[in-house]
C-alpha cells in the first residue's frame, strides 16, 4: 500500500448494503445484447433510451441453447461517440449506480433484460437527476410488461 493512499475507515458501511448490482443481473453477451435490440421494445427520455425485452421461456430457450434467467438483467451500450474512455466508463458508473439503487422497479415484472443507452449529457447531469430518470423509465418498463401480460 502506497504511503500517499488514503486510509479507509473499516467502521464505514456500505452505502446501501441491501440493494446490490451482482453479475447475474447484468447482460453480459453480445447475443443477449443483439436479441434485445432487434426482437425488442424502446423507451425513449430525454437523456438515454432503454431497450427491454421479455427473457425467452425455457421452452423457447432449449432450442436457441440459452439458459433463462429469474430475474431482470440490464446492460449499458456506451458507444466511443460518447468520449474517449475516461468519460465512458464514468456514463457507464453513474448509471450502474442508478441502475443498482433503482433496480427493485423491475421486481414485479418478471424475467426481463433492459440494455441502458445514454446520451453524452448523462455525464454533466446532476446524479439526482439521473437516478430520478432510470426509476421512472425501469417503473415505465415494468407497468408496459405487466399490462402485457393480462
Amino acid at each position: 500500500m502506497s504511503a500517499d493512499a488514503p486510509k479507509r475507515s473499516v467502521e464505514q458501511p456500505a452505502a446501501n448494503a441491501g440493494a446490490s448490482f451482482p453479475r447475474a443481473a447484468r447482460l453480459l453477451k453480445h447475443a443477449d445484447f443483439e436479441r434485445v435490440y432487434k426482437q425488442g421494445r424502446r423507451h425513449f427520455s430525454s437523456h438515454m433510451t432503454l431497450f427491454y425485452l421479455r427473457q425467452a421461456r425455457a421452452d423457447d430457450a432449449s432450442s436457441q441453447g440459452a439458459v433463462p434467467e429469474k430475474g431482470a438483467r440490464v446492460g449499458f451500450t456506451v458507444g466511443r461517440v460518447l468520449g474517449g474512455a475516461v468519460e465512458r466508463n464514468r456514463i457507464k458508473r453513474r448509471l450502474r449506480e442508478a441502475v443498482r439503487l433503482r433496480r427493485s422497479v423491475l421486481k414485479g415484472a418478471g424475467a426481463v433484460d433492459v440494455v441502458i443507452n445514454p446520451k453524452k449529457s448523462v455525464l454533466t447531469l446532476e446524479f439526482s437527476v439521473v437516478l430520478e430518470e432510470v426509476g421512472r423509465a425501469l417503473d415505465v418498463i415494468a407497468k408496459k410488461l405487466l399490462e402485457k401480460e393480462k
